[in-house]
């Protein structure tokens, strides 16, 4: 299964295309979003669709930007560099995602992307970062005080990128999504990897946790429920993996999880009685179990992978 659909909505803006020829009242107030139609766009041709979006988009830039295809993405990174040297242009960025693609245009795990440091430091206040993608994907531990909200999204997560996330400083970081995906598309990431996340050590202002899309969900969920950090989340997200029973016994003979306000499990492969036990164990919580599978067939699977 795979992606199929881009967001409509952003960093709490209306997602305005490039290419519609009717300017917003006020372009602050929208998140712009660039996607080259030609897959193998130039260099130049994409940097010439960045220049058009500054001159629509207001003296301090966007707000919020998205962007999709930037030019043979499956062979070449995206180009923060760009960004970068355009940095002071782009004053009033505080959301970022890039890679925002459907599987039609490129498979999640043909994403390239390349080293996020340098942008994450030459944009402090940056409040959201998200990204698609995890092929050459790296991050060296840093300190930035203005990211609030990190995604990143995979077909399977490197243990390199999970540890280096956790030996961050995020001192206001509230929302940490990682999509850890499979071993066989390069996500070799297991529970102890994520320690000092789930330890407490890592993002003290932390009330949202998502370990979504993953093969180890069952590992996950027996980690999570001995994990100090879940005391002070209100959300807490293992959705899109392949959590079964086994996973959802561990929860519920863990730590107590009625102070969550939110246990998102959908895409699930628990039987139809665990999963109302876990609805009828945390009432006062929103349980979702939706979209149960049925492993008897194609047997256990993530919603993203190729």
């Amino acid at each position: 299964m795979t992606i199929h659909h881009h967001l409509t909505t952003f960093f709490g803006l209306p997602v305005v295309e490039l290419e519609d020829d009717k300017d917003p009242a006020d372009p602050a107030a929208v998140a712009w979003r660039i996607d080259m139609e030609d897959f193998e766009a130039s260099a130049e041709e994409f940097e010439a669709a960045f220049e058009q979006m500054m001159k629509r988009s207001g003296p301090a830039g966007p707000t919020a930007l998205i962007v999709g295809e930037w030019g043979s993405a499956y062979d070449t990174h995206f180009p923060f560099d760009l960004l970068i040297r355009n940095a002071e242009r782009l004053g009033g960025l505080r959301a970022l995602f890039v890679g925002e693609m459907s599987s039609e245009q490129c498979e999640i795990s043909w994403i390239n992307q390349s080293d996020v440091t340098p942008f994450l430091r030459a944009f402090p206040a940056l409040e959201s970062f998200w990204v698609r993608g995890a092929q050459g994907l790296e991050l060296q531990p840093l300190r930035h005080e203005g990211l609030r909200e990190l995604v990143i999204q995979s077909g399977g997560l490197p243990a390199t990128i999970v540890r280096a996330v956790g030996a961050c400083d995020f001192p206001r970081l509230t929302h940490l999504e990682l999509w850890l995906g499979v071993d066989n598309y390069g996500g070799d990431a297991r529970a102890d990897d994520l320690a000092p996340i789930l330890s407490g050590r890592a993002f003290p202002a932390l009330s949202h946790l998502s370990l979504c899309n993953a093969e180890i969900a069952e590992e996950l969920a027996a980690a999570v429920a001995a994990a100090p950090v879940v005391a002070r989340l209100g959300r807490l997200d293992l959705s899109l993996g392949v959590l079964g029973d086994a996973g959802a016994e561990s929860l519920l003979a863990g730590q107590p999880l009625t102070h969550l306000t939110t246990l998102d499990l959908h895409h699930h492969f628990m039987s139809e009685e665990m999963a109302q036990r876990l609805v009828d164990e945390l009432p006062g919580v929103t349980v979702d179990v939706s979209e149960r599978q049925d492993e008897s067939r194609w047997g256990r699977y993530t919603v993203v992978a190729e």
